[in-house]
């Protein structure tokens, strides 16, 4: 029992300074800082990818979107990878005004983004000369809000190379779970990316509305190869000593599930994508930090240990608790608040977060209200996932239906 308090101890100190970690470092969100100086002053040309597949129900609203920046019309060229469809999506989007990269492969475990990024990508760097400086990349659900180009090209201008937009939701009321999704992305939104912008740390890609230069993969090209090839990126650019910029007035609104069953695939598929880069990119992490010395390393190496490795060490302190007070070792009232510690900060604490950002961000609280309520039941249900994708990782890809026929007007 001895060696059971031991190991229960040094697991609650090390729970507790990473979450403490983590809240100095979200803290860094009420910083404002000053503009950074412009490296140089132009107007870049910007290559839109839009990956889909059978995406006619939507791909029309975002291609309308994008034609609407507030941007040199002929500084921007927007292509649609028609990514093995079956249906009109290569049609609506020559009838939209966009350029088609038709993609076909037999191999279904390739049919991902990662995968028509890395094909369609590689016939523009295998130029000669590349006619853009860089490319941004959406997901067909999404829409655009008009300043989006203005804003990256700011921050080109700035010296940022790799620059993640933000994800906001165009369906955040639909049903528990697209405000489930709403509120978890607002709060990483401000508490994630923005707060380690203004630490000098790192932001991560977030899947859809980024700007990458396209002298960051002239040499290597759009090298991914798991389900998460936004955060298999991110991690390659802190690797290599490359932060992420964040630009919070670049914003692209996302359709999110309003089910629960696609939103458990959905869900599932970004799991077992995160344990393939907790296997593939643990150690290269931890080397950079060594080699390099720098906290925006270090903190890319916390970013791993702080998903499925904290959830076990989580499960972990449970089962140490339970054995504890089963053989007598712990009272009940201890056993309650211990496992207190746990549900309180886990599932009640996002509820105040959600409430203080919406209030800080100027939403409206009362029309999320059941989603709030809700919210620890969608949280509980990805701890759920977790556990699961621990013993079976799925590593098909699973389409999520998108038709919400949602324009940029609606939003505004």
């Amino acid at each position: 029992m001895q060696f059971l308090y031991f190991l229960q101890q040094a697991i609650i100190w090390i729970i507790t300074i990473y979450y403490l970690y983590e809240l100095i470092v979200s803290l860094f969100t009420f910083v404002k800082l000053k503009e950074k100086p412009l490296v140089v002053d132009k107007n870049h040309k910007f290559l839109i990818i839009l990956p889909a597949h059978d995406e006619e129900q939507v791909i029309g609203n975002l291609i309308n979107s994008l034609k609407e920046q507030d941007y040199p019309k002929e500084l921007v060229d927007i292509v649609v990878i028609a990514d093995n469809c079956t249906d009109n999506t290569a049609k609506i989007a020559e009838e939209n005004g966009a350029k088609v990269y038709v993609r076909t492969t037999e191999d279904k475990s390739k049919r991902t983004k990662g995968y028509a990024l890395q094909e369609y990508l590689s016939t523009i760097i295998k130029q000669d000369t590349i006619p853009y400086d860089a490319f941004c990349v959406f997901d067909s659900d999404n829409i655009v809000d008009k300043e989006f180009l203005k804003v990256m090209n700011k921050h080109l201008c700035q010296g940022e190379e790799v620059v993640q937009g933000y994800r906001d939701i165009k369906n955040p009321t639909d049903s528990w779970i697209s405000a489930g999704y709403a509120i978890f992305y607002w709060t990483m939104n401000r508490f994630y990316h923005l707060a380690r912008y203004n630490a000098g740390l790192s932001p991560l890609m977030n899947g859809t509305g980024f700007m990458v230069k396209f002298d960051v993969i002239k040499d290597k090209g759009w090298d991914t190869n798991t389900l998460t090839e936004d955060i298999e990126f991110s991690l390659k650019n802190i690797i290599e000593g490359r932060k992420i910029g964040w630009a919070k007035d670049a914003i692209c609104y996302d359709e999110e599930p309003v089910d629960f069953k696609p939103s458990w695939k959905q869900r599932s598929r970004w799991t077992v994508g995160h344990i393939q880069c907790l296997v593939e990119y643990t150690v290269p992490l931890a080397r950079s930090s060594r080699e390099r010395k720098t906290l925006v390393n270090f903190d890319g190496l916390l970013y791993m240990m702080g998903s499925i490795p904290m959830f076990i060490i989580s499960i972990l302190l449970l089962v140490i608790n339970s054995i504890q007070y089963l053989s007598k070792g712990m009272t009940t009232a201890d056993y309650v608040i211990n496992i207190l510690r746990y549900v309180l900060p886990t599932f009640f604490l996002p509820i105040l977060s959600g409430i203080l950002i919406m209030i800080m961000d100027k939403r409206p609280i009362k029309k999320m209200w059941k989603g709030l309520i809700m919210y620890p039941l969608f949280l509980g249900s990805w701890l759920l996932i977790n556990l699961k994708c621990l013993f079976k990782q799925d590593t098909s890809w699973d389409k999520i239906e998108h038709t919400r026929n949602v324009k940029i007007e609606d939003i505004k």
